[in-house]
């Protein structure tokens, strides 16, 4: 899988991803410590409002700015929002009011959402092998879990010697070394974007993702992947403190178990894609998370009550890892087949954008759920959330789903540039790689 690293352009990509988001670790931590100081009590509320307006920056931000900035070149973009995410992380030191920490948040995370679905589109292109590109898939999703896993590590490890407002200085460092990565290498330029109105481009690659049947099976696995990773994100700490009576350490065995799946799962993903089809493989992980939730809710009582709770819920927890990564890791594959060079960035967007949508609805209903109504109804609610998610994403993903497709084009006259690309001539049935664009506005019917 390391091989794919041989690539310099990729290498050094790669390792600005790692360091920004051990950055980004950093700078979670601290911010916890920070709301601690400025709301005391109240730094649970000041955190919850801090991550609905991280999901509000993704859903709207990311559309809004692949539209704008489609014709700009691409490493011009992303040192441009490592570098405001720079700035942003040296002014959270000073803050000194609850406010001035939500308005920081919107920015540092509305340049995340410029800067992550433009990050993304650019590996296929640096990447062209399937293949190479299955192994930097796998390689990212190891890249978030061991920022899940060593950030809180690194932080511990450093409030031992330096204040916590040190931390953020810590991820400007970060934001710092990704920028200067990037200007090391050479990226492939912006493609020409059709000529359309600014509203027109904003909602393109909404319109291209839910035209592609794929695609909507995919945004309805990514509402089971919300459904189980939130009720790990919000709960854990709950669960382990409340219900099992144990400390901070605990937690922190809870969430690696977690991660230790998702890891697991990304270091075979390479392997596991040349035996199962995406389809088979991302839906057998949708079965994995809604199991495993199910299993975990109907048992709950008599988990609490066994001797080997403890074990029990860290191999629940481990599984969940192993649907969720299942899920998420092929994602950029499907992505990929579904556009052209020129679509890509705004396809990648809509990807973004709607996946944090359905974790803007799991977060909330997970945390009001169990602090209302216990911690069995709150997993049995992502339960009934994910079951319908599977369902319709094997609905909604046709089993056949080859990528070359016949279909016919009545419309377009007979000398138009589209015969002679595929070796056609007039109106006549042909067959190529298919994706939604302005030539091929609908999926062929069956």
């Amino acid at each position: 899988m390391l091989n794919v690293l041989a690539n310099r352009t990729y290498r050094h990509l790669f390792f600005a991803q790692v360091i920004a988001l051990v950055g980004t670790g950093l700078a979670t931590v601290a911010l916890g410590l920070l709301a601690y100081d400025l709301a005391g009590a109240k730094a649970g509320q000041v955190l919850g409002t801090a991550l609905a307006i991280k999901m509000v920056a993704y859903v709207v931000v990311s559309p809004l700015a692949t539209a704008l900035l489609a014709r700009f070149p691409r490493r011009r973009v992303l040192v441009t929002f490592d570098l405001l995410r720079l700035l942003v992380a040296l002014m959270l030191p000073w803050v000194d009011a609850v406010w001035q920490i939500y308005v920081l948040i919107f920015l540092l995370q509305a340049s995340s959402a410029a800067f992550t679905p433009t990050f993304q589109a650019t590996i296929p292109d640096v990447l062209p092998d399937e293949e190479d590109y299955t192994r930097a898939l796998s390689l990212s999703r190891l890249a978030y879990d061991m920022e899940t896993l060593l950030s809180p590590m690194l932080a511990a490890a450093l409030l031992a010697v330096v204040g916590n407002t040190m931390l953020f200085y810590g991820t400007a460092i970060g934001f710092l070394a990704s920028a200067l990565l990037v200007v090391s290498v050479s990226l492939p330029g912006p493609r020409d974007v059709p000529a359309s109105s600014f509203r027109q481009r904003i909602s393109r690659g909404v319109r291209l993702y839910l035209a592609t049947p794929r695609l909507r099976g995919l945004l309805a696995l990514n509402l089971v992947a919300a459904a189980g990773s939130s009720m790990v994100i919000v709960n854990t700490v709950v669960i382990v403190r409340e219900s099992f009576k144990r400390g901070d350490s605990a937690v922190a065995t809870a969430l690696a178990a977690f991660g230790a799946g998702s890891m697991l799962l990304a270091l075979s993903m390479p392997r596991l894609l040349k035996r199962f089809p995406d389809r088979a493989l991302m839906l057998g992980g949708g079965a994995v998370l809604v199991a495993c939730l199910l299993g975990l809710g109907m048992a709950w009582p008599q988990l609490l009550e066994s001797p080997q709770a403890w074990p029990l819920l860290l191999a629940g927890w481990l599984l969940l890892g192993v649907g969720y990564a299942a899920i998420v890791t092929p994602s950029g594959r499907l992505l990929r087949r579904s556009a052209n060079d020129v679509d890509r960035p705004a396809l990648f967007a809509a990807q973004f954008s709607l996946s944090h949508v359905c974790w803007l609805l799991a977060y909330p209903i997970v945390g009001w759920v169990g602090a209302r109504y216990g911690l069995q109804a709150a997993v049995l609610s992502m339960a009934a959330i994910s079951i319908p998610g599977l369902l319709l994403a094997w609905r909604l993903w046709p089993r056949d789903d080859p990528e070359t497709v016949a279909h016919e084009h009545p419309e377009l006259p007979a000398g138009h540039p589209h015969w002679q690309a595929h070796g056609t001539e007039g109106r006549a049935r042909h067959a190529h790689a298919f994706v939604i664009d302005d030539l091929h506005l609908r999926w062929p019917s069956r």
